[in-house]
Formats: C-alpha cells, structure tokens, sequence
C-alpha cells in the first residue's frame, strides 16, 4: 500500500490505485499527437538470450503510443548485430537498433577524439547518449524515455506512469525519474539502502544545511535507470561514462532546471532485476567499483559549489558514515522482522565496510585528480563544434537498419 506523503523538495507521484494501463494509455495517446513520444533501450546482446527482454518486448507491442524506439546494442559482433535487428523487428513500432561496435559509429567516434571530444569508454553511459543523439537528429520525437533491459517484473504500465508526467501538456514537468520498492524475499537495493542515503545525511550533518543535498535525497530511488524528459533537456545533458550514469543526471538536471519542473514516480509495485556482486576484493568491479564513482560523482558536484575536500575531510566522511549506515541497518532490520523478510545481519554489515572503503578511494582519486572529466559533452557543444556530426550519425544508423 503506497503513501501519498510528499518529502523533500520534489514532487513525489505515488501508486495509490490499480488504474487501468488502458485509461492511462488512452489518454498518454491523445498528448503523444502533440508530444511524440521515443523510448531508449540500452541493450547487452546477451540480454536478447535472457529472460527479462523477451517479455519486455511482449509488453511493448500492445504500446499504442510510442512512435519510435531506438535500442542501444553494446558488446555485439556484426553477426550478433544482424540477429538483434530480427529480434527487435517483432515491435510494431518503428525500431532503430545502433551496434555501438559498428565501425562506421567507432569513425564518429574517433572524430569527436580528434577533436578534442571526451567521450569516455564503452558503456550504458555512452550507448545512451549516442541514442538521445540519433533521436534529437531524426527531431521527431518531443518525449524521450529510458528504461532498463533486464527488469524481470516488467510490464507496460511501467512505462505509462514513466512518461505521463512529461508528456501531459497542462503540467510543467519536464523531467520524471521512476522509483520502486526493491524487496522479494528480502530488501535489495544495498548501494541505495546502505551507501548513497547514509552519505548524503552523513554530508548533510558535515556541511549543514546545503540545498544540493537536500535534493538528492529527496529521490526514493535515485540509483533506477527509469526516467523520461523532455527533449530539449537532453539536448543540453552531459552524461557521465562510469557506474555514476544515474546519480551525474540527476546532477545534471539539478544544475539546469527549477525544481517544480522535477518529479519523481512510482512506476511499478515490484520491481526485480540482475544483482551486481558485491567484489569486496576488487575495487574495479561490483558494487566497490559503482560506490567509488557515485562518492567522485557527488565530491565532483560538492566541489563545484564550493566545498574545499582534503584527507582530513575524507577522514571525518569516513567515521560518521560509518555511524549513520549502522543506525540504518538497524532500522532495516526491524523492518525486515515485521515483514517476516530474511535479514542477513552479516552480510549488511560487510557490504558496509566495503562501501566505507570507496569513501576513501573514491576521496584519494578525487583529491589526485581533481580536474577529471567523466562528463560526455551536451548534443548543443557537438552541434556547434561539428555541425555534420549529426546528420551523419542519423545517416549511418538509418543505412546499417535498411
């Protein structure tokens, strides 16, 4: 049963009926003639041989509204490439799948190098900003979404309640980021839980009262990859290429837009999906490697605010977190016992620790490097240094569909 209680300073949209994805869908259809609307796929080609994608795209052929979905294919041989464009051909939608391995997409590529262009590596970061580029050059779409390929509980109301907020003309929303419960047998979610909420207040109790902050927690799931805009924002967007995608567009849109054009939505009851592991003994993988780049992404937006960083500062991050996630574990804890979920104290208490030690690693890199650039420039900075860019990038995708 969902709450219609509205914390922080973003409007929260709650699940607080069982509204008929029909209704909701016919009225989605009468904006999308003013507001057309595109979804963004970014996909693994091993998850076209799973089992969330198949069923995702089984819910996406009874979307009467989308007029176009573009499919990010990472990590695929041409070969793989030719069987991802029959896969995708079942939509009734018109579909553009981009093989980000292309060679003809590495010369683009390779152009924005040459031009002094950061673009980061391969990665979800970077496959969805090619996307959002071939969508704002095609300029038929005015709504752009984004949802993940591996959501096991998927269904299309997902996407009804994902979109609607910016695609109703009489509201001012003009970016929706979607929120769900992360529980089956016991609660998920443990960067969000133990990591990014413990820091932000362990921050807030450091530097006071900073807006910034308050905004960032305002999000009941910052962390999801669900989210619909306006397609002037993501003409301005730059996103970032590592494990800190989610948490950098937030940042993005924090910098850009009022907060009465923000709002977050529940968009499903229960959401499941892949689990990344925990890799206490790597750095460079895992939830280690995604708690280290969201530490740097909200050391990065600090800094740029003002706020001086230095070991000692790190040091005292470092002890009141520790505080902060333990007095949260035993929250979850109780929780966990009044819904009758399986609590594995231990094992929360070890992800703690590791995610104390990104804290440190995330502040040593940080404090080493300062002037790191892990932001892919906006489509605006692209069109006026290469104003063929975008023309071309359409070119090729259009020709490697045919």
């Amino acid at each position: 049963m969902a709450d219609f209680f509205q914390n922080g300073v973003i409007t929260t949209l709650h699940k607080l009926t069982d509204y008929p994805a029909e209704q909701l869908e016919e009225e989605i259809l009468q904006y999308a003639r003013r507001r057309p609307i595109a979804l963004i796929l970014p996909s693994l080609y091993s998850e076209i041989q799973g089992q969330a994608l198949p069923r995702i795209i089984e819910e996406l052929k009874y979307v009467p509204y989308l007029s176009e979905i573009v499919v990010g294919l990472d990590r695929a041989t041409q070969e793989e490439f030719e069987r991802a464009k029959e896969f995708f051909a079942q939509l009734p939608q018109n579909v553009k799948v981009i093989w980000q391995r292309s060679p003809r997409i590495q010369d683009l590529y390779d152009l924005l190098d040459k031009n002094n262009l950061y673009i980061g590596t391969e990665g979800k970061g970077r496959n969805v900003w090619l996307c959002m580029g071939y969508l704002i050059a095609s300029n038929t779409s005015r709504v752009f979404a984004i949802h993940d390929c591996d959501i096991l509980t998927y269904n299309r109301s997902l996407l009804d309640r994902l979109v609607y907020p910016v695609t109703n003309p009489t509201l001012n929303f003009r970016f929706a980021k979607g929120y769900y419960s992360r529980v089956s047998d016991r609660m998920h979610g443990r960067v969000s839980r133990l990591f990014i909420t413990p820091l932000i207040r362990s921050l807030k109790k450091i530097l006071g009262t900073n807006d910034y902050l308050d905004y960032i927690d305002s999000f009941r799931y910052p962390l999801s990859g669900e989210m619909a805009m306006i397609r002037d924002v993501a003409v301005r967007l730059r996103l970032p290429t590592d494990w800190g995608l989610e948490i950098g567009t937030l940042n993005e849109i924090y910098r850009n837009y009022a907060k009465n054009q923000i709002c977050q939505v529940d968009i499903i009851d229960r959401y499941d999906h892949k689990h990344q592991t925990l890799s206490e003994d790597n750095p460079n993988a895992g939830l280690a490697k995604m708690s280290i780049d969201i530490a740097k992404s909200f050391y990065r937006m600090l800094a740029s605010m003002g706020v001086v960083f230095s070991d000692q500062f790190f040091r005292t991050i470092k002890a009141t977190y520790l505080r902060t996630a333990l007095d949260f574990l035993d929250k979850y804890y109780v929780d966990a016992m009044l819904n009758g979920l399986k609590y594995d104290r231990h094992s929360e208490e070890k992800t703690i620790e590791v995610f104390l030690k990104s804290i440190i690693i995330a502040g040593d890199q940080f404090l080493a490097n300062p002037m790191e650039l892990p932001m892919i420039p906006g489509w605006t900075r692209i069109e006026s240094a290469l104003p063929d860019f975008m023309p071309t990038l359409k070119q090729v995708v259009d020709e490697e569909n045919k």
